[in-house]
């Protein structure tokens, strides 16, 4: 995103963006980071790990806000959450803390349910932590969960190929690999139910999900870009959380596989989608 010079006095142009996408392919992350870069944004807002690291590489003396990561100290992208340090800061979204109510979830939809597929890009870190701590939260649940590291997406379509009706699949939270679109299209064609991170994959025909809601973490970072543009280092400026975790189930997704939601889930259920793409 770039400003035109001098942009909060009248009579000047309002800010412009310029907006590029990878098309969930990991080669052009870095093409378009330094086309972005070539610019000289005052701002650029990163989707990810691998595109926040590129933006970083790219422009190392530019404002960097990032959306869609887990824990950016543990990635080593920021020094504290409280003072980033350096020029990067953002919004947290949780997705590895939530991964045991994703679970328990999917237990609550499918309470005879046994095992849970997790199939993720080896490539990236935050979904490697997430399908540790499926594991970890296993025994818990009395559950199985088998965790495949691929590399390609062939090897992610080989992997869930594997998933049958009787199975959950646990959703990554990138989009490397195309490996959501993957499981939402097993989702479509009543293969194996899949619970998500978010709520925009289960208004497309996904079963449920349990985790942040896309826009309103976009919000909140447009917020932090503002306070750059006014002046604000992001080094001041703490990481925060998401402000907003939602629970959603696509109705008419759920009749397709023969799930009934119980009248003590319903209560909790903030958003109801009663068909695909409303």
């Amino acid at each position: 995103m770039r400003r035109a010079p001098a942009w909060t006095r009248p009579g000047f142009p309002t800010p412009w963006f310029d907006v590029r996408s990878t098309g969930a392919e990991d080669r052009t992350i870095a093409p378009l980071a330094a086309a972005l870069a070539r610019e000289n944004p005052d701002v650029i807002v990163a989707i990810g790990e691998k595109e926040t690291r590129a933006a970083t590489a790219a422009a190392p003396q530019t404002p960097v806000v990032f959306i869609q990561i887990a824990d950016p100290v543990a990635i080593g992208l920021v020094t504290s959450v409280a003072r980033p340090g350096g020029h990067v800061t953002g919004v947290s979204d949780l997705r590895t803390e939530l991964i045991p109510k994703r679970l328990e979830l999917a237990k609550e939809l499918l309470p005879n349910l046994r095992r849970v597929l997790v199939v993720y890009d080896a490539q990236d870190s935050e979904s490697a932590a997430a399908a540790r701590m499926a594991q970890e939260t296993a025994p818990r649940l009395k559950l199985n969960v088998v965790v495949r590291a691929v590399r390609t997406q062939e090897e992610a379509v080989r992997e869930l190929k594997t998933a049958t009706a009787q199975d959950v699949l646990l959703a990554p939270a990138t989009h490397t690999l195309r490996i959501m679109e993957l499981i939402l299209n097993l989702n479509l064609y009543r293969v194996a139910p899949a619970i998500f991170p978010s709520s925009f994959w289960v208004q497309a025909g996904g079963v449920a999900s349990y985790g942040v809601d896309n826009y309103a973490e976009a919000v909140q970072a447009a917020r932090l870009v503002a306070k750059i543009l006014r002046g604000a280092r992001p080094a001041d400026l703490p990481v925060e959380g998401v402000n907003k975790i939602e629970l959603a189930v696509n109705r008419k997704t759920l009749q397709a596989f023969g799930v009934t939601i119980s009248t003590a889930l319903a209560v909790r259920v903030d958003r109801v989608f009663e068909g695909i793409g409303e």
